[in-house]
Protein backbone atom coordinates (compact mmCIF):
# COMPACT_ATOMS: atom_id res chain seq x y z
CA UNK A 1 0.00 0.00 0.00
CA UNK A 2 1.46 3.19 -1.29
CA UNK A 3 0.85 4.61 2.69
CA UNK A 4 1.52 1.81 4.44
CA UNK A 5 2.96 3.36 7.43
CA UNK A 6 -0.35 5.60 7.93
CA UNK A 7 -2.07 2.36 8.81
CA UNK A 8 -2.57 2.14 12.80
CA UNK A 9 -1.01 -1.20 14.62
CA UNK A 10 -4.74 -1.83 15.58
CA UNK A 11 -5.98 -2.19 12.75
CA UNK A 12 -7.45 -5.86 12.21
CA UNK A 13 -8.35 -6.93 8.35
CA UNK A 14 -10.05 -9.82 9.81
CA UNK A 15 -13.11 -8.17 11.34
CA UNK A 16 -13.96 -7.72 7.56
CA UNK A 17 -16.67 -9.71 5.31
CA UNK A 18 -14.14 -10.15 2.71
CA UNK A 19 -10.97 -8.74 0.70
CA UNK A 20 -12.80 -6.06 -0.73
CA UNK A 21 -14.12 -4.87 2.51
CA UNK A 22 -10.88 -4.30 3.61
CA UNK A 23 -9.05 -2.41 1.09
CA UNK A 24 -12.46 0.09 1.51
CA UNK A 25 -11.37 -0.09 5.04
CA UNK A 26 -7.73 0.91 4.51
CA UNK A 27 -8.59 4.10 2.34
CA UNK A 28 -9.07 6.02 5.57
CA UNK A 29 -5.73 5.97 5.71
CA UNK A 30 -4.55 7.62 2.97
CA UNK A 31 -3.45 11.55 4.16
CA UNK A 32 -1.30 13.70 1.42
CA UNK A 33 0.16 16.87 2.35
CA UNK A 34 -2.40 19.70 1.10
CA UNK A 35 -5.39 17.52 1.05
CA UNK A 36 -7.71 17.79 3.99
CA UNK A 37 -9.36 14.66 3.29
CA UNK A 38 -7.72 10.94 2.81
CA UNK A 39 -7.18 10.97 -1.00
CA UNK A 40 -7.83 7.10 -1.58
CA UNK A 41 -10.99 6.46 -3.04
CA UNK A 42 -9.90 3.47 -5.41
CA UNK A 43 -8.19 0.82 -3.64
CA UNK A 44 -10.41 -2.19 -4.30
CA UNK A 45 -11.11 -6.46 -4.43
CA UNK A 46 -12.86 -8.55 -6.96
CA UNK A 47 -13.27 -11.76 -7.34
CA UNK A 48 -10.38 -13.05 -9.94
CA UNK A 49 -13.14 -14.44 -12.79
CA UNK A 50 -14.97 -10.72 -12.64
CA UNK A 51 -12.04 -9.26 -12.86
CA UNK A 52 -10.78 -11.42 -15.96
CA UNK A 53 -13.77 -9.93 -17.58
CA UNK A 54 -13.47 -6.52 -16.94
CA UNK A 55 -9.80 -6.12 -17.63
CA UNK A 56 -10.46 -7.80 -21.46
CA UNK A 57 -13.18 -5.68 -22.16
CA UNK A 58 -15.69 -8.74 -21.62
CA UNK A 59 -19.32 -7.25 -20.30
CA UNK A 60 -22.07 -8.84 -19.02
CA UNK A 61 -25.21 -6.49 -19.32
CA UNK A 62 -26.98 -4.42 -21.76
CA UNK A 63 -24.38 -2.71 -23.44
CA UNK A 64 -25.27 1.36 -22.63
CA UNK A 65 -25.04 4.37 -20.15
CA UNK A 66 -26.71 7.43 -19.30
CA UNK A 67 -27.02 10.74 -17.64
CA UNK A 68 -29.32 13.20 -17.11
CA UNK A 69 -29.26 16.18 -19.67
CA UNK A 70 -31.45 18.39 -17.68
CA UNK A 71 -33.75 17.53 -14.67
CA UNK A 72 -36.32 15.44 -16.12
CA UNK A 73 -34.40 14.41 -19.49
CA UNK A 74 -32.52 11.23 -19.56
CA UNK A 75 -30.35 10.39 -22.13
CA UNK A 76 -28.34 7.86 -23.76
CA UNK A 77 -24.52 8.76 -23.42
CA UNK A 78 -23.11 5.66 -25.14
CA UNK A 79 -23.75 2.19 -26.63
CA UNK A 80 -21.12 -0.01 -26.79
CA UNK A 81 -21.77 -1.80 -30.36
CA UNK A 82 -21.35 -5.29 -30.03
CA UNK A 83 -23.82 -5.22 -26.91
CA UNK A 84 -27.84 -5.72 -27.11
CA UNK A 85 -28.73 -2.16 -27.05
CA UNK A 86 -25.85 -2.11 -29.86
CA UNK A 87 -27.41 -4.24 -31.96
CA UNK A 88 -30.88 -2.88 -31.17
CA UNK A 89 -30.07 0.49 -32.97
CA UNK A 90 -29.77 2.77 -29.92
CA UNK A 91 -27.77 5.55 -30.42
CA UNK A 92 -25.99 8.60 -28.20
CA UNK A 93 -28.58 11.23 -27.53
CA UNK A 94 -31.47 9.15 -27.43
CA UNK A 95 -33.95 10.81 -24.81
CA UNK A 96 -35.69 7.74 -22.07
CA UNK A 97 -39.44 8.75 -21.23
CA UNK A 98 -40.19 4.94 -19.46
CA UNK A 99 -38.55 2.43 -18.13
CA UNK A 100 -39.96 -0.56 -17.00
CA UNK A 101 -43.29 1.04 -17.61
CA UNK A 102 -42.08 3.88 -15.07
CA UNK A 103 -42.25 7.56 -16.26
CA UNK A 104 -40.65 8.97 -13.57
CA UNK A 105 -36.94 9.35 -15.18
CA UNK A 106 -35.89 12.25 -12.61
CA UNK A 107 -33.08 12.63 -10.35
CA UNK A 108 -34.76 11.50 -7.51
CA UNK A 109 -35.63 8.14 -8.94
CA UNK A 110 -31.09 7.35 -9.90
CA UNK A 111 -31.08 4.25 -7.81
CA UNK A 112 -34.03 2.92 -9.61
CA UNK A 113 -32.28 3.79 -12.96
CA UNK A 114 -29.01 2.33 -11.81
CA UNK A 115 -30.39 -0.53 -11.43
CA UNK A 116 -32.61 -1.29 -14.20
CA UNK A 117 -30.03 0.04 -16.53
CA UNK A 118 -26.88 -1.47 -15.56
CA UNK A 119 -27.71 -4.74 -13.21
CA UNK A 120 -31.16 -6.07 -14.41
CA UNK A 121 -30.96 -9.14 -16.76
CA UNK A 122 -33.81 -7.51 -18.74
CA UNK A 123 -35.81 -4.27 -18.85
CA UNK A 124 -37.93 -2.48 -21.59
CA UNK A 125 -37.47 1.43 -22.51
CA UNK A 126 -39.11 3.75 -24.14
CA UNK A 127 -36.81 6.15 -26.34
CA UNK A 128 -37.19 9.04 -28.12
CA UNK A 129 -35.60 9.70 -31.58
CA UNK A 130 -33.87 12.85 -32.60
CA UNK A 131 -36.61 12.86 -34.74
CA UNK A 132 -39.18 13.07 -32.42
CA UNK A 133 -40.84 9.34 -32.67
CA UNK A 134 -41.08 6.76 -29.79
CA UNK A 135 -39.76 3.35 -29.80
CA UNK A 136 -39.98 0.53 -27.22
CA UNK A 137 -37.35 -1.67 -27.10
CA UNK A 138 -36.85 -4.82 -24.45
CA UNK A 139 -32.97 -5.51 -23.88
CA UNK A 140 -31.81 -8.87 -22.61
CA UNK A 141 -27.87 -8.78 -21.09
CA UNK A 142 -25.56 -10.72 -22.82
CA UNK A 143 -21.61 -11.22 -23.17
CA UNK A 144 -20.15 -9.22 -25.76
CA UNK A 145 -16.90 -8.27 -26.20
CA UNK A 146 -16.39 -4.14 -25.64
CA UNK A 147 -14.91 -2.26 -28.82
CA UNK A 148 -13.32 1.29 -27.12
CA UNK A 149 -13.08 3.43 -29.89
CA UNK A 150 -16.51 4.48 -30.16
CA UNK A 151 -15.53 6.74 -33.29
CA UNK A 152 -12.59 8.32 -35.33
CA UNK A 153 -13.06 10.91 -38.34
CA UNK A 154 -11.38 13.57 -39.97
CA UNK A 155 -12.89 16.77 -40.11
CA UNK A 156 -12.12 19.93 -42.89
CA UNK A 157 -11.16 23.07 -40.97
CA UNK A 158 -10.20 26.19 -41.51
CA UNK A 159 -7.00 26.28 -41.79
CA UNK A 160 -6.71 22.18 -42.01
CA UNK A 161 -7.89 19.07 -41.37
CA UNK A 162 -8.60 17.79 -38.11
CA UNK A 163 -8.67 14.11 -36.94
CA UNK A 164 -10.95 13.00 -34.13
CA UNK A 165 -11.60 9.99 -31.78
CA UNK A 166 -13.91 9.07 -29.18
CA UNK A 167 -11.99 6.54 -26.72
CA UNK A 168 -13.73 5.43 -23.58
CA UNK A 169 -11.43 2.98 -22.09
CA UNK A 170 -8.14 2.07 -21.86
CA UNK A 171 -8.71 -1.47 -21.23
CA UNK A 172 -9.84 -4.52 -23.29
CA UNK A 173 -8.38 -6.92 -25.95
CA UNK A 174 -5.24 -4.71 -26.37
CA UNK A 175 -4.11 -6.30 -29.42
CA UNK A 176 -7.48 -4.86 -31.17
CA UNK A 177 -6.84 -1.83 -29.58
CA UNK A 178 -3.39 -1.53 -30.89
CA UNK A 179 -4.54 -2.35 -34.28
CA UNK A 180 -7.03 0.28 -34.07
CA UNK A 181 -4.33 3.16 -32.84
CA UNK A 182 -2.43 1.97 -35.98
CA UNK A 183 -5.33 2.64 -38.55
CA UNK A 184 -6.24 5.60 -37.31
CA UNK A 185 -3.68 7.11 -37.07
CA UNK A 186 -2.03 6.06 -40.33
CA UNK A 187 -5.20 7.28 -41.58
CA UNK A 188 -4.61 11.08 -39.78
CA UNK A 189 -1.55 10.90 -41.15
CA UNK A 190 -2.28 9.90 -44.66
CA UNK A 191 -5.46 12.60 -44.66
CA UNK A 192 -2.52 15.39 -43.80
CA UNK A 193 -4.41 16.10 -40.20
CA UNK A 194 -3.11 18.98 -38.50
CA UNK A 195 -5.12 18.81 -35.18
CA UNK A 196 -6.30 15.73 -33.06
CA UNK A 197 -9.06 16.53 -30.84
CA UNK A 198 -9.30 12.95 -28.34
CA UNK A 199 -12.62 12.63 -26.86
CA UNK A 200 -12.11 11.22 -23.55
CA UNK A 201 -14.93 12.29 -21.19
CA UNK A 202 -16.30 8.92 -19.71
CA UNK A 203 -13.18 6.98 -19.76
CA UNK A 204 -12.16 5.94 -16.58
CA UNK A 205 -8.83 4.59 -17.34
CA UNK A 206 -7.14 1.10 -17.37
CA UNK A 207 -3.98 -0.18 -18.36
CA UNK A 208 -1.21 2.27 -18.24
CA UNK A 209 0.97 0.90 -21.38
CA UNK A 210 -2.18 1.71 -23.09
CA UNK A 211 -2.06 5.06 -22.21
CA UNK A 212 1.56 4.89 -22.82
CA UNK A 213 1.34 3.37 -26.48
CA UNK A 214 -1.85 6.30 -27.44
CA UNK A 215 1.08 8.61 -25.74
CA UNK A 216 3.41 7.88 -27.97
CA UNK A 217 1.32 8.04 -31.17
CA UNK A 218 0.13 11.82 -29.99
CA UNK A 219 3.63 13.20 -28.95
CA UNK A 220 5.90 15.22 -31.33
CA UNK A 221 8.73 13.24 -32.87
CA UNK A 222 11.19 15.42 -31.29
CA UNK A 223 10.04 13.86 -27.70
CA UNK A 224 11.03 9.94 -28.73
CA UNK A 225 13.78 9.16 -26.27
CA UNK A 226 12.69 11.54 -23.68
CA UNK A 227 11.20 10.93 -20.26
CA UNK A 228 7.84 10.26 -20.40
CA UNK A 229 6.62 8.74 -16.56
CA UNK A 230 8.00 7.96 -13.62
CA UNK A 231 5.92 5.33 -11.04
CA UNK A 232 7.16 5.35 -7.44
CA UNK A 233 6.44 2.62 -5.02
CA UNK A 234 6.66 3.53 -1.41
CA UNK A 235 9.97 3.22 0.21
CA UNK A 236 10.19 -0.57 1.16
CA UNK A 237 9.72 -1.16 -2.64
CA UNK A 238 11.52 1.63 -4.08
CA UNK A 239 13.32 -0.66 -5.90
CA UNK A 240 10.33 -0.78 -8.60
CA UNK A 241 10.44 2.73 -9.31
CA UNK A 242 10.15 2.76 -12.71
CA UNK A 243 10.92 5.12 -15.85
CA UNK A 244 9.62 5.04 -19.02
CA UNK A 245 11.00 7.02 -22.14
CA UNK A 246 8.90 8.27 -25.38
CA UNK A 247 9.19 5.48 -28.27
CA UNK A 248 7.50 7.71 -30.82
CA UNK A 249 4.89 6.14 -33.11
CA UNK A 250 3.27 6.78 -36.25
CA UNK A 251 4.42 10.14 -38.84
CA UNK A 252 2.07 12.42 -37.28
CA UNK A 253 4.06 15.34 -35.99
CA UNK A 254 2.20 17.63 -33.68
CA UNK A 255 2.53 21.14 -32.08
CA UNK A 256 -0.59 20.51 -29.62
CA UNK A 257 -3.56 17.99 -28.80
CA UNK A 258 -7.01 18.94 -27.97
CA UNK A 259 -8.67 16.72 -24.91
CA UNK A 260 -12.79 16.53 -24.41
CA UNK A 261 -12.89 15.57 -20.46
CA UNK A 262 -14.89 15.55 -17.80
CA UNK A 263 -15.01 14.58 -14.00
CA UNK A 264 -15.13 10.96 -15.19
CA UNK A 265 -12.02 11.16 -17.11
CA UNK A 266 -10.09 9.25 -14.55
CA UNK A 267 -6.69 7.80 -13.92
CA UNK A 268 -4.81 6.13 -16.71
CA UNK A 269 -6.21 9.36 -18.84
CA UNK A 270 -5.42 11.97 -16.93
CA UNK A 271 -2.03 9.70 -16.94
CA UNK A 272 -1.98 10.75 -20.80
CA UNK A 273 -2.77 13.95 -20.54
CA UNK A 274 -0.61 15.12 -18.17
CA UNK A 275 2.64 12.82 -19.65
CA UNK A 276 2.00 14.89 -22.55
CA UNK A 277 1.93 18.24 -21.32
CA UNK A 278 5.92 18.92 -20.79
CA UNK A 279 6.30 18.33 -24.81
CA UNK A 280 2.85 19.34 -26.43
CA UNK A 281 0.16 22.54 -26.14
CA UNK A 282 -2.41 20.43 -24.48
CA UNK A 283 -5.63 22.10 -23.81
CA UNK A 284 -8.81 20.58 -22.17
CA UNK A 285 -12.98 20.91 -22.72
CA UNK A 286 -15.48 19.71 -20.66
CA UNK A 287 -18.20 20.70 -18.73
CA UNK A 288 -15.84 19.59 -15.59
CA UNK A 289 -12.16 19.18 -14.27
CA UNK A 290 -11.19 15.83 -13.82
CA UNK A 291 -11.08 13.23 -12.10
CA UNK A 292 -7.95 13.02 -9.81
CA UNK A 293 -6.57 9.70 -10.01
CA UNK A 294 -2.93 10.21 -10.27
CA UNK A 295 -1.94 6.63 -8.67
CA UNK A 296 -2.37 3.49 -9.90
CA UNK A 297 -2.54 -0.47 -8.91
CA UNK A 298 -2.33 -3.93 -9.71
CA UNK A 299 -3.88 -6.77 -9.27
CA UNK A 300 -2.80 -9.27 -6.04
CA UNK A 301 -4.42 -12.91 -6.30
CA UNK A 302 -5.76 -13.74 -2.38
CA UNK A 303 -7.37 -17.19 -2.96
CA UNK A 304 -10.24 -16.29 -5.64
CA UNK A 305 -10.15 -12.86 -5.07
CA UNK A 306 -7.67 -10.10 -6.77
CA UNK A 307 -7.11 -7.44 -4.52
CA UNK A 308 -5.94 -3.94 -5.26
CA UNK A 309 -4.18 -1.69 -2.82
CA UNK A 310 -2.89 1.74 -4.33
CA UNK A 311 0.45 0.90 -4.70
CA UNK A 312 2.49 3.75 -7.05
CA UNK A 313 2.09 7.36 -8.07
CA UNK A 314 3.31 8.41 -11.58
CA UNK A 315 4.70 12.01 -12.46
CA UNK A 316 5.48 13.34 -15.75
CA UNK A 317 8.94 14.55 -17.39
CA UNK A 318 8.49 18.01 -14.69
CA UNK A 319 7.96 15.99 -12.12
CA UNK A 320 4.00 16.88 -11.79
CA UNK A 321 1.45 14.37 -10.21
CA UNK A 322 -0.34 15.50 -7.48
CA UNK A 323 -3.48 16.15 -9.51
CA UNK A 324 -5.79 14.48 -6.62
CA UNK A 325 -8.40 17.51 -7.09
CA UNK A 326 -7.89 16.71 -11.07
CA UNK A 327 -6.72 18.67 -14.19
CA UNK A 328 -7.90 21.95 -14.61
CA UNK A 329 -10.01 22.38 -18.61
CA UNK A 330 -9.21 25.41 -20.80
CA UNK A 331 -12.45 26.10 -21.34
CA UNK A 332 -16.11 24.97 -19.70
CA UNK A 333 -18.68 23.24 -22.37
CA UNK A 334 -21.45 21.58 -21.28
CA UNK A 335 -21.69 18.08 -22.15
CA UNK A 336 -23.79 17.73 -25.38
CA UNK A 337 -26.13 14.48 -24.05
CA UNK A 338 -28.30 15.50 -26.78
CA UNK A 339 -26.35 14.80 -29.85
CA UNK A 340 -24.67 11.33 -31.58
CA UNK A 341 -20.53 11.47 -30.98
CA UNK A 342 -19.07 13.30 -33.71
CA UNK A 343 -22.23 15.79 -34.43
CA UNK A 344 -19.99 19.17 -35.26
CA UNK A 345 -22.78 20.91 -33.18
CA UNK A 346 -21.97 18.73 -30.16
CA UNK A 347 -21.30 21.80 -27.79
CA UNK A 348 -17.77 20.40 -26.45
CA UNK A 349 -16.80 19.24 -29.72
CA UNK A 350 -17.94 22.51 -31.55
CA UNK A 351 -16.15 24.19 -29.07
CA UNK A 352 -12.99 22.61 -29.79
CA UNK A 353 -13.69 23.23 -33.29
CA UNK A 354 -14.33 27.08 -33.25
CA UNK A 355 -10.86 27.52 -31.41
CA UNK A 356 -9.18 25.24 -33.74
CA UNK A 357 -10.64 27.22 -36.87
CA UNK A 358 -10.92 31.01 -35.14
CA UNK A 359 -8.48 31.21 -32.03
CA UNK A 360 -11.22 31.16 -29.45
CA UNK A 361 -13.29 28.82 -27.64
CA UNK A 362 -16.21 31.14 -26.90
CA UNK A 363 -19.35 30.88 -28.45
CA UNK A 364 -22.46 32.89 -29.33
CA UNK A 365 -24.44 31.08 -27.52
CA UNK A 366 -24.41 28.58 -25.04
CA UNK A 367 -25.19 25.43 -27.17
CA UNK A 368 -26.25 22.92 -24.22
CA UNK A 369 -27.61 24.01 -20.49
CA UNK A 370 -25.37 24.19 -17.88
CA UNK A 371 -26.52 21.16 -14.89
CA UNK A 372 -28.18 22.02 -11.66
CA UNK A 373 -27.01 20.48 -8.34
CA UNK A 374 -29.67 18.37 -8.40
CA UNK A 375 -28.74 16.85 -12.08
CA UNK A 376 -24.78 16.79 -10.87
CA UNK A 377 -25.41 14.60 -7.85
CA UNK A 378 -27.82 12.30 -9.99
CA UNK A 379 -25.29 11.93 -12.85
CA UNK A 380 -22.81 10.98 -10.37
CA UNK A 381 -24.97 8.12 -9.05
CA UNK A 382 -25.08 7.43 -12.51
CA UNK A 383 -21.33 6.93 -13.47
CA UNK A 384 -20.66 4.93 -10.15
CA UNK A 385 -20.68 1.76 -11.47
CA UNK A 386 -17.62 2.64 -14.19
CA UNK A 387 -14.76 1.40 -13.46
CA UNK A 388 -12.03 4.26 -12.60
CA UNK A 389 -8.18 3.02 -12.50
CA UNK A 390 -4.36 2.96 -13.48
CA UNK A 391 -3.29 -0.61 -13.96
CA UNK A 392 0.23 -1.31 -13.50
CA UNK A 393 2.37 -4.53 -14.39
CA UNK A 394 2.90 -6.86 -11.64
CA UNK A 395 6.18 -6.22 -9.94
CA UNK A 396 8.16 -9.30 -9.40
CA UNK A 397 8.05 -9.04 -5.53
Amino acid sequence: YLWYSQIPNTFNPRVYANPDSVMRAIRAYSNEPGFAKPVDRWSFGIKQADWNNLSSGVSQDFGFGVFFLVEGDLRVKYVEQNSPAGLAGVRRGWRITKINGNTNVTSSNANFIVNAVYYSNSSTFTFQKPDGSTVDVTLNAATYQENPVYLDTVYNGTNGKIGYMVFNSFLGDTTAVYNQFSQIFSNFSAQGVQDVVIDLRYNGGGYVSVSQTLANYLVTSSASGQLMMTEKFNDKYSNYNEATNFNKLGSLNLSRVFFIVSDNTASASELLINNLKPYLDVKLVGPDNTYGKPVGFFPIPVGDWYIFPVSFRSTNHNGQGNYFNGLYIDYQAADGLDKDWGDTSESCLSSVLKFINTGSFRQAARLAPVQDSRVRAANQELSAPAFKGAIGNRPRF
